[in-house]
């Protein structure tokens, strides 16, 4: 099993942020593996899916960036 955490900030003031690159860096993942769909968990965004034969699961916490440790935690 993989997890792959994007970090970033929430919310639409930050969607292109500099500090949304990880968000962004799994988002774009998600798509080109055909994960999904995104639902809220973990205080955060899961997608779920196969990544090079393995099982894995995308993260994007909703939590602050800096605090962002809890939702890496409870997953």
């Amino acid at each position: 099993m993989k997890l792959l955490v994007g970090l970033g900030n929430p919310g639409d003031r930050y969607a292109r942020h500099r500090h949304n690159v990880g968000v962004m860096a799994v988002e774009r993942i998600a798509a080109r593996h055909g994960l999904g769909p995104w639902r809220a968990r973990f205080q955060g965004r899961l997608a779920e899916g196969t990544l090079g034969g393995e099982r894995g699961w995308l993260l994007a916490p909703q939590t602050w960036m800096n605090e962002s440790g809890r939702s890496v935690a409870d997953a």
